[in-house]
């Protein structure tokens, strides 16, 4: 843990040189703080240079617990943990989280390295009952994860995540299934799919995926997003990435609209009077 701190502060004493690294965390301009860090590694290594420094998004809300969210460069997102009174702790809390994760993602181990590739494809693999074969295989849930990560050698965790939370929203989705059966294998759609940003036009599609699914299971929408809800805020309120289900929570809500504006969509049912809630809830 002490050399963990040590190894922080040194990168704080890099990237934030006019700052002192025993008061980073208590500062609580902690907001331009983090744009600062971002500013100084695009100007140090141009660092996503096409995408904008660190976007923030409060959630509507009549009164407190007040959400905020924060997104990097890179696609990573995170966000408040803690009860919030006011927006602006919402901001400066989420801000927070997002800080001490980039600066985390400066150390060494947060590298994507063969000896870090070797220890995810471990854990992978005792995660999904598979076996070390599975990894040279991309055909199998594994061996796309090994290949993602080969791929993506040099890069830090916040880098490829972008790449990493499409490839859980196709296999969410089911799309990698679909595509299997197609005869396209899954280092062929992730080649595909590495050479685009998750954007509107991407999530239109998923969320039309999700519109036919509704006509043949009246309902799922609504459980799903009901799940991806708490999922989101359970995550949330343990401080961790949140790309992820913060996309399921957007991808069924655009799915969720355009049902409740087409009634004709699916027939009534106890699930389409909860869809029915959550409409109303959006």
């Amino acid at each position: 843990m002490d050399r963990t701190l040590e190894s922080l502060r040194h990168i704080i004493a890099q990237v934030l040189p006019h700052r002192d690294p025993a008061l980073v965390f208590k500062d609580l301009n902690v907001v331009s703080m983090l744009q600062e860090f971002w500013e100084s590694k695009q100007q140090q290594r141009a660092a996503f240079p096409s995408e904008g420094i660190v976007v923030y998004e409060s959630l509507p809300a009549p009164g407190p617990p007040f959400v905020s969210y924060v997104t990097l460069p890179g696609g990573s997102c995170f966000g408040n943990f803690q009860c919030c009174l006011s927006r602006a702790e919402a901001r400066r809390d989420a801000a927070k989280v997002a800080l001490i994760n980039s600066l985390f993602n400066e150390l060494p181990s947060r590298r994507i390295t063969k000896e870090f590739i070797m220890e995810s494809v471990q854990e992978a693999v005792a995660s999904t009952s598979g076996t070390l074969d599975d990894a040279d295989d991309p055909s199998t849930s594994v061996g796309a994860y090994h290949y993602m990560l080969e791929s993506n050698m040099g890069k830090t965790m916040l880098e490829f995540q972008e790449l990493m939370t499409i490839f859980q929203l196709l296999h969410w989705n089911g799309s990698l299934k679909a595509l299997r059966e197609t005869k396209c294998s899954r280092q062929e759609v992730i080649s595909y799919y590495s050479q685009y940003s998750l954007d509107e036009k991407m999530r239109s599609h998923m969320a039309l995926d999700w519109i036919m699914k509704e006509r043949e299971a009246p309902g799922i929408v609504s459980q799903e997003l009901r799940t991806a809800l708490r999922q989101l805020e359970e995550a949330r309120k343990a401080g961790q990435e949140l790309r992820f289900y913060k996309e399921k929570k957007e991808i069924l809500s655009l799915a969720l609209t355009q049902i409740c504006s087409d009634p004709d969509t699916s027939s009534p049912s106890d699930d389409q009077l909860s869809l029915t809630a959550l409409c109303s809830y959006h």
